[in-house]
C-alpha cells in the first residue's frame, strides 16, 4: 500500500501515530495544533467527513441569522499543517493491541489514543421523529440538513400550538435549543401574533440551566412571553401522521396535539463502536467511561477522551472543549514524563439567546456558577449577542483551531 500523505491530504493507508485522534470536530483540530505547537512530531486524525462545522452557528442558521456557508469548512482545510488525515471511520479499536480498525479494513497503531468523535443523534430513541422531520412540519438547528428549514418554518406561523425541546443530557450543549424557541418568541412578539399562539418549552429537569442566578431570569423570559414550560419530560414518541408530540411527565404521558411547528431535537447517543469496544459506560448513552477530572480512560492508561463523547460529569460545549483541550494537552506530556496530571473542574458556558438580539452567556462548573465580573452577571445582553453571534466564530476558524487559544 502506499504511504499516508503528508501534511493535510487524507490517507487511507495503515499507519502508526505515536498521537491518534478520533474525530474532526472542535475537538479533535483544536487538540492537535495544540500538540503540534508544543512540539509533537506524530498526530494523525481519523475523520470520515470532507466537512467541518463550526456547530453553534447552526443555531443562528436556524434563527434567520447565519446560512450554512458560514457554519462549514473544507476538513481539509481546517487540518493543522504536519498533521496526518486518515479520511476513514473507526470501525471498533483493540485497546489491549493498541490498534484502530477501520470500516474501510486498515489497521491503525498508536502510542496514544483520544476519542473526540462526537455523538450521534439516537433516532430510535424516538419513534416517528425521522418521518415528521422529512413531513416538513418538524426539524431543529442540531440536525445540519434541518437548521436551514427552521426560520422559514417558524416565521410563517401565526396562529396554533407550537413546541421547543430541549433534549436531556447527555447532548450536545443542550440548553442552546432554547436559542431559537426564545428567538421565534420575540419574532412573534414584534409582528403581534404571540398571543393567538399556544408555545410549549419542554424541559428535562426542573430549571432549564441549573444555574443559580441565570435560572430566574429565564424565568422571567418565559413569563413575558407567555409560554408553557413543561418540566422533568422528555419526548417519547412523535406521531407524523397526525403532527403530535407524546411527552413523558412525572406524572404521565401528556400529548402535545395539532401542532403547527415542532423543534424537537432528537435525544444521542456516542457512536457504538465506543460500546463494542469496551471502552463505554455502562449507561444508554455508551460515553467514553473516563476519569471525569483527568480525561484518561478509567480502564486503558495510554487512552483519553474529551469532549460530547466523553463521560465528564458536565454539559458539553465550545466553551468547555477550550479547558479539556488545555487540560488534556498537558496531561499526556505529563504521563509520559511520569508528572502529576492537572484536574479538569467541569468549566462550561451556555450561551441562550433570549430575544432577537440579546443573549446570556452563563458559565459554571461542577459545584457552582461562574459569573461573569460585571453588574447583574447573567442578564441578557445585545454585547454578548454580538460577541456569540459575530466575535466567537473568527475566533473559532482563525485561533481556536489553530491551538492558539
Amino acid at each position: 500500500m502506499p504511504s499516508p500523505t503528508p501534511g493535510r491530504g487524507p490517507s487511507t493507508s495503515p499507519t502508526h501515530a505515536e498521537v491518534l485522534i478520533v474525530g474532526a470536530g472542535n475537538a479533535g483540530i483544536s487538540l492537535a495544533a495544540r500538540l503540534l505547537r508544543d512540539g509533537a512530531r506524530d498526530v494523525a486524525i481519523v475523520e470520515p467527513s470532507p466537512v467541518h462545522r463550526y456547530r453553534p452557528l447552526l443555531n443562528y442558521v436556524g434563527t434567520g441569522h447565519a446560512a450554512p456557508p458560514d457554519v462549514e469548512r473544507p476538513t481539509g482545510s481546517v487540518i493543522p499543517a504536519g498533521c496526518r488525515w486518515i479520511q476513514d471511520a473507526v470501525e471498533t479499536v483493540h485497546a489491549q493491541a493498541r490498534t484502530v480498525r477501520t470500516r474501510r479494513g486498515a489497521d491503525l497503531t498508536y502510542g496514544t489514543l483520544v476519542l473526540c468523535p462526537g455523538m450521534r443523534e439516537d433516532w430510535a430513541a424516538t419513534p416517528g421523529l425521522q418521518d415528521a422531520y422529512t413531513a416538513g412540519w418538524a426539524g431543529s438547528t442540531y440536525v445540519p440538513s434541518s437548521a436551514p428549514l427552521v426560520w422559514p418554518a417558524l416565521r410563517n406561523v401565526r396562529e396554533g400550538s407550537v413546541v421547543f425541546t430541549v433534549p436531556p443530557e447527555p447532548a450536545p450543549c443542550g440548553p442552546t435549543a432554547l436559542k431559537p424557541a426564545l428567538t421565534a418568541c420575540d419574532h412573534w412578539r414584534r409582528r403581534g401574533v404571540l398571543p393567538d399562539l399556544d408555545v410549549t418549552v419542554v424541559l428535562p429537569e426542573a430549571q432549564p440551566l441549573g444555574v443559580a442566578g441565570a435560572d430566574e431570569h429565564l424565568e422571567a423570559v418565559f413569563a413575558a412571553y407567555g409560554v408553557t414550560v413543561v418540566r422533568r419530560a422528555r419526548v417519547d414518541s412523535v406521531d407524523p401522521v397526525l403532527r403530535s408530540v407524546d411527552v413523558a411527565t412525572p406524572t404521565g404521558t401528556r400529548r402535545l396535539d395539532h401542532l403547527a411547528y415542532a423543534h424537537v431535537v432528537p435525544h444521542y447517543r456516542a457512536p457504538e463502536w465506543i460500546t463494542r469496544s469496551g471502552l463505554g459506560e455502562a449507561s444508554p448513552a455508551g460515553l467514553v467511561d473516563v476519569d471525569p477530572t483527568t480525561l484518561r480512560s478509567r480502564h486503558h492508561q495510554d487512552v483519553w477522551a474529551l469532549g460530547d463523547a466523553a463521560a465528564l460529569a458536565t454539559r458539553s460545549s465550545g466553551g468547555a472543549l477550550r479547558k479539556q483541550v488545555k487540560v488534556l494537552a498537558h496531561n499526556l506530556a505529563a504521563a509520559a514524563a511520569g508528572r502529576r496530571l492537572r484536574s479538569y473542574d467541569g468549566y462550561t458556558v451556555m450561551p441562550v439567546t433570549t430575544s432577537r438580539t440579546q443573549l446570556m452567556l452563563v458559565q459554571a462548573d461542577r459545584r457552582r456558577p461562574r459569573p461573569l465580573p460585571l453588574p447583574d452577571p447573567f442578564a441578557p445582553r445585545r454585547s454578548a449577542w454580538w460577541f456569540d453571534r459575530h466575535v466567537l466564530p473568527q475566533v473559532y476558524f482563525r485561533r481556536l483551531l489553530r491551538g492558539k487559544v
